[in-house]
């Protein structure tokens, strides 16, 4: 007959030291390696839902922005097509046609001939406009020196001209030419004019050094001076000398155009001092030592 043995038996035996020892059940422990296997499943199963929801929220994502980047790219592919066509309008609109033409800063240049240069253009879009065309136009007139144009919307285009000034005149044979300060010969006569003085250089050539430094010193002057000059005369550029009338006929030494400015202040010192005494010579080609001969 099998023995009988106590449940506390079971659950503890002596160690023969008063000491007791847990024994596990195995049934519980089965129980316990279910559960955490259930729980491992659980686990499992979980981090996958969350993979997929993480999947599917970058798959939106991503065809988020592709769709934001495709209307993006549409709107500017539209409003580059406005804008072509807007261009196009106003390139070739008859509504933004030139019509009229306004010609500024003509004192001594008659302003219809001027126009009369450059009408052609009238009725042609202003983006279309040839201003190499105006360029060669205005060329043609020497007393102009240089022009800006403007253009004024819907249909005006304004020619602001820039007149070269004469300078003096220089004797050109039986004639005289007006020349302004480069040179350029902007009319001739057949007399000299009274109120422009006469450039006597070598040759008459007013592309030389010495005319240039004969201009500039002439530039130089104060009107009031300048006005009393009857002719400036340069074999060199360092030789410029000028003769002056008023209540006296005098000369003038000025050397080179260097301190010009200077000069004309020394300049007119000595003639304010001695403008009513005949003959008298300035030399002021060294300012700091000028001086004055009888």
């Amino acid at each position: 007959m099998a023995e009988t043995v106590p449940l506390d038996k079971l659950i503890r035996q002596s160690t023969g030291k008063g000491e007791v020892t847990p024994v596990a059940s195995a049934k519980t422990e089965a129980r316990a390696a279910s559960h955490a296997a259930r729980q491992a499943r659980t686990e499992l199963r979980r981090a996958a839902r969350e993979r997929r929801r993480f999947e599917r929220g970058e798959v939106r994502r991503f065809t988020r922005r592709s769709r934001n980047l495709r209307v993006t790219i549409g709107v500017v592919l539209g409003l580059v097509v406005v804008l072509v066509a807007v261009l196009a309008v106003a390139v070739y609109s008859p509504i933004l046609a030139l019509r009229t033409i306004e010609i500024t800063g003509a004192k001594q240049l008659d302003t219809e001939e001027l126009l009369s240069a450059v009408d052609d253009q009238v009725g042609t879009p202003l983006a279309l406009v040839d201003f190499d065309r105006i360029t060669r136009q205005l060329g043609s007139f020497p007393l102009i020196r240089s022009y800006v144009t403007e253009t004024i919307p819907p249909s005006t285009l304004v020619i602001h001209v820039v007149e070269r000034e004469a300078v003096g005149m220089v004797k050109d044979g039986s004639n005289w030419a007006i020349v302004d300060p480069a040179g350029v010969v902007l009319s001739t006569a057949s007399k000299k004019d009274s109120d422009l003085p006469e450039i006597k250089v070598s040759g008459g050539k007013t592309d030389s050094d010495a005319f240039a430094e004969a201009a500039a010193v002439l530039l130089a002057l104060p009107d009031d001076l300048r006005k009393k000059v009857v002719s400036i005369s340069a074999s060199t550029e360092d030789d410029v000398t000028f003769t002056m009338t008023g209540s006296a006929s005098q000369k003038v030494v000025w050397g080179n155009a260097d301190n010009s400015e200077f000069k004309a202040r020394v300049l007119a010192i000595l003639v304010k001092k001695n403008r009513k005494v005949e003959g008298l010579t300035y030399n002021v080609a060294s300012p700091d030592t000028a001086y004055v001969n009888p």
